[in-house]
């Protein structure tokens, strides 16, 4: 059967949530000083992207909600207690930062306009959909995709197949109609492979070393893969 929708992920997929994360937490500590234990704003933004994804982890699992890692970040980050009206105030004024440092990467928009004819479109993401859904909308491009899937109101999370199904079944298909788009080889790619979906992992920085996967570099790339075969089972071109 042929793919008939693009389930996609957002962040460091079509939007530049690590660069934005980097700027704004640059920006951040430029007004609010550096933490001790630092001893650059470099070494900083290294740990703090470190200790995200740590919390993001005890979230996928059930260890903690999802206003409860951000406090957790805060306060493994700047090593002293916080209430939690002060992680949140803190988070707040670094949100703000980050928020201003949005951007989709530039082969966003052209590679949605050329499938979009094509293929139905909908996005299944690790976050929040109040998070999801602004974002979508400040970027542009919400009304690209036709259904929002987050983790936060389903209950469980990528790489967990529920998560993949609960997004098909969203826009009314079967698993093998769908192929997912994400930039983790194993929380997006092999997840979704393992739910019964088609899957092309979107590898910008062009690590490689996965050959069992579809692999592209680029977002350029995925209107060809698609159109030679929509199961990807001509000789790939692109890992």
């Amino acid at each position: 059967m042929p793919i008939r929708a693009v389930l996609w992920d957002i962040d460091d997929t079509i939007f530049d949530y690590t660069g934005a994360d980097s700027v704004g937490m640059r920006r951040h500590l430029e007004s609010e000083g550096l933490p001790d234990g630092y001893d650059s704003v470099g070494q900083a933004v290294d740990a703090w992207r470190a200790i995200t994804d740590a919390q993001w982890a005890r979230f996928a699992v059930g260890e903690t909600d999802f206003q409860g890692q951000r406090r957790e970040r805060v306060r493994t980050f700047v090593a002293r207690p916080l209430t939690d009206a002060e992680a949140d105030a803190w988070f707040a004024r670094h949100a703000s930062h980050y928020e201003a440092a949005w951007s989709l990467f530039p082969d966003a928009v052209p590679a949605l306009d050329l499938l979009a004819g094509r293929y139905r479109h909908a996005v299944l993401s690790n976050s929040s959909i109040i998070n999801q859904d602004r974002k979508l909308r400040v970027l542009g491009v919400r009304d690209r995709f036709e259904a929002l899937v987050c983790a936060v109101e389903l209950g469980i999370s990528k790489p967990e197949a529920g998560a993949f199904h609960a997004a098909v079944e969203a826009i009314g298909l079967e698993p093998q109609d769908v192929v997912y788009v994400g930039d983790h080889p194993d929380i997006d790619a092999a997840g979704a492979v393992a739910a019964g979906l088609s899957a092309v992992w979107l590898d910008r920085s062009g690590r490689g070393g996965r050959p069992e996967l579809t692999r592209i570099t680029g977002l350029d790339q995925l209107p060809g893969l698609l159109a030679v075969n929509t199961r990807f089972g001509a000789p790939d071109t692109f890992r």
